[in-house]
């Protein structure tokens, strides 16, 4: 009796043990998918990934039927698919100072019911290089270039007192604005640099920095108008105006507004050599300074007012507008975040950018007591309470390093998102493109690119994509972008 039971209870058991060596006994992989069957209504996308160091995320997008989107970092097979066709795209990745480029950057895969399909991606190191690519035709002394966040078009400041826009490689005939009969050109004067509003979207204000005939600088407020690539050019309100009497250089040049939406304005010292008429150490004058003003407000009785914040406000004898002063010619400055670089043109050796936070008001860069970190005109000099820059760079033996810094920004585009970080900059006489990473107020990563020189790069510009722009006195304007891996 009890034999015949336990016969009956192990056939019993048969179908069970049957099923688990069926299944591999419940010790397969747990993140194995099992291929579809054959009356599947859904299929499967088996994507494979390889040669990329341990540790190191690839970057794959996975797009089909049903607005399907998958990111994936590594290889993976991705179950439950609607069939249809898939697409599968890759980006480039770094690892160290390496870059590893797909292959292929983008394939089609079509994924059948009750299947498995495969795709894979090969990932191949390289060392990133840039090169330059034309963007328009030829300008006429262009100065500036600048756009709207999130906007397709690039506009083109030009000496004279005109700003032209530039889309899809073409040029407008008409301008969005003409100013040149209000414009000093000579010397170092002219139209040099605009900024947009924070707000311009919805306010239209956009700001431009320019010399007029008296020789004065010039921070003037335009609106647009209701033609989309014209702005009315009889909405000017002055904000900002400096005396600059007796020289026609070192007029500073660069409007821009902060990541505190305060509007800020970098001028020269007044111009002739060594500052011979003391203004960057002069806290009662707006020359060789960066002044911050408030212009949310603005109005032809009061064009600005004053942050309550600026480190001399309500001090007798003090510019309240004074954000920093000691500067020379701080042609271009640039804000990442609440970093500050002011890149600061030197008298005959040295090249400097200084770099602060920009919570920090009332710092003094040292002109004209010092050029960079050397003392100016004397060996010994008291540098207390002086702000020394974070990079410099010696003009050398006829100017073999350069004479005059152009400065440029910190990339925050999308194209190279491995120089997310870097600083760019240029020189006036050499044409080269550089950069370095600041952590804090030191420097590292430094490179040169070892582009084809452009000519004379008078400055640096950024799209309205964050992508970045260099300007040749030659009337050329180029787009930095990837080039062919190494």
């Amino acid at each position: 009796m009890l034999v015949d039971r336990a016969r009956k209870f192990l056939l019993s058991l048969l179908p069970m043990l049957f099923l688990l060596a069926a299944c591999g006994g419940g010790g397969g992989n747990p993140g194995s998918v099992p291929a579809p069957g054959p009356n599947a209504t859904t299929g499967a996308l088996q994507v494979t990934v390889t040669a990329l160091p341990a540790g190191t995320n690839a970057a794959v997008r996975v797009t089909g039927p049903n607005n399907f989107t998958q990111d994936l970092t590594g290889s993976q097979t991705l179950a439950n698919l609607a069939p249809g066709s898939y697409t599968v795209a890759a980006s480039d990745v770094t690892a160290g100072s390496a870059t590893y480029t797909p292959t292929p950057t983008t394939q089609t895969v079509i994924v059948n019911a009750g299947a498995t399909a495969s795709a894979m991606v090969a990932y191949g190191a390289g060392t990133l290089t840039l090169t330059l690519s034309q963007v328009g035709g030829s300008f006429d002394d262009p100065t500036f270039v600048a756009a709207p966040d999130g906007d397709e078009r690039l506009f083109v400041v030009e000496r004279r007192g005109v700003i032209r826009v530039l889309q899809n490689g073409n040029t407008r005939t008409a301008p969005w604005l003409d100013i040149s009969a209000r414009v000093f050109t000579g010397g170092e004067g002219g139209l040099l640099s605009m900024a947009f509003d924070p707000d311009f979207a919805r306010n239209g204000y956009f700001y431009v920095y320019y010399v007029d005939p008296q020789r004065d600088i010039v921070v003037e407020r335009f609106n647009r108008s209701p033609l989309p690539d014209v702005a009315d050019a009889t909405s000017g309100l002055v904000i900002v105006r400096v005396p600059h009497p007796q020289y026609d250089n070192h007029f500073g040049g660069l409007v821009a507004f902060g990541p505190d939406g305060l509007l800020y304005v970098g001028t020269g010292d007044g111009g002739g050599m060594g500052d011979p008429q003391g203004n960057a150490q002069n806290l009662a004058s707006t020359l060789g300074k960066l002044l911050r003003v408030d212009v949310r407000g603005a109005s032809v009785g009061q064009p600005y007012t004053i942050p309550p914040s600026n480190p001399y406000l309500n001090q007798p004898g003090r510019r309240p507008e004074i954000w920093a002063f000691g500067l020379r010619n701080p042609w271009r400055f640039a804000f990442d975040g609440e970093q500050l670089y002011i890149a600061d043109v030197g008298q005959n050796e040295r090249e400097e950018i200084d770099i602060a936070s920009l919570l920090q008001g009332g710092l003094n860069y040292g002109w004209d007591i010092m050029e960079g970190t050397a003392c100016y005109g004397t060996g010994i000099c008291n540098q207390v309470s002086l702000t020394l820059p974070a990079f410099e760079y010696e003009h050398g033996p006829d100017d073999v390093n350069g004479c005059a810094i152009t400065g440029g920004y910190v990339y925050r585009g999308g194209a190279l998102p491995e120089l997310a970080g870097h600083y760019f900059y240029s020189d006036y006489c050499r044409g080269f493109l550089k950069s370095f990473l600041a952590n804090g107020t030191s420097v590292g990563e430094q490179r040169d690119w070892a582009i084809a020189s452009p000519g004379k790069v008078v400055s640096f510009g950024r799209d309205g994509a964050g992508e970045l722009y260099m300007v040749s006195a030659e009337g050329r304007i180029y787009k930095i972008v990837r080039g062919p891996s190494a």
